[in-house]
């Protein structure tokens, strides 16, 4: 499972696709729920609810929706028992912890200003820059590289790790992300839902001839390079953005 929340435009969201895997409904269903939402209260719910689009395994586009809190507020209200309860929970924390991890961020402090005590004060201090400096070239990354729109090329994604994309192909296969299928890699089955990718085709040339073959080309979605940063720097392969802050 990934992870419950994740970063969108500035705001902390789920999908669409995230809340039929946890709840253990079926995404048809969850896009029904949504649209009722809208339907009823379009006027008054604002940006609670963004549609998009993910890929599915043979390559089309497939409609999902993000949601913040508020909007996943509204959404889960219908779902009961026992374990939409616990579910519930788990989403409540998840978007908490992400909203305090990025205004600890953002503020660059936290509560070091209410310590009367001078020297308790500079303590404190001092603990809140090596958690803010830290965390900083992580947000640094983000607000140049997650906020462009679009998809992009392996090509593209891996130079940002300082690496080719035959190299960055070869670590995500290693993880199983993805697996070659002939001259093209595709993604495993477990993430066709998941939003990461979309195809693109393109034509060439069959033997040097005039008559043109079609391959379809993988791309990535900013969720799909969110889901790649995420799993290298794991490991501890960060972006060279990353790479030299750390230094």
């Amino acid at each position: 499972m990934q992870e419950l929340v994740i970063m969108q435009n500035q705001q902390v969201v789920t999908s669409s696709l995230q809340v039929a895997e946890v709840f253990g409904k079926q995404h048809k269903k969850v896009l029904r729920d949504v649209r009722d939402i809208i339907k009823k209260d379009g006027a008054k719910i604002g940006p609670m609810f963004e549609r998009s689009t993910y890929s599915d395994s043979y390559g089309r586009l497939k409609e999902m929706y993000f949601m913040n809190r508020d909007g996943f507020t509204l959404l889960a209200m219908g779902y009961t028992g026992s374990k939409a309860m616990e579910f519930k929970l788990k989403y409540i924390n998840a978007f908490n912890q992400m909203e305090q991890e990025i205004k600890a961020i953002q503020a660059g402090h936290l509560d070091s200003y209410m310590i009367e005590d001078p020297v308790k004060r500079a303590e404190k201090w001092l603990e809140e820059q090596k958690t803010y400096l830290k965390a900083k070239p992580k947000a640094d990354y983000y607000d140049s590289q997650m906020r462009n729109p679009g998809l992009m090329t392996t090509t593209e994604i891996a130079k940002d790790f300082g690496m080719t994309a035959k190299k960055l192909n070869v670590e995500l296969h290693k993880r199983h992300v993805i697996y070659r299928q002939g001259k093209v890699w595709v993604l495993y089955r477990k993430y066709d839902a998941e939003g990461y990718t979309q195809y693109e085709p393109y034509s060439y040339s069959k033997d040097g001839k005039k008559a043109q073959g079609v391959h379809n080309n993988l791309k990535w979605t900013q969720k799909g390079k969110k889901f790649i940063y995420d799993l290298l720097t794991e490991d501890g392969i960060h972006p060279v953005l990353e790479q030299m802050e750390l230094v």
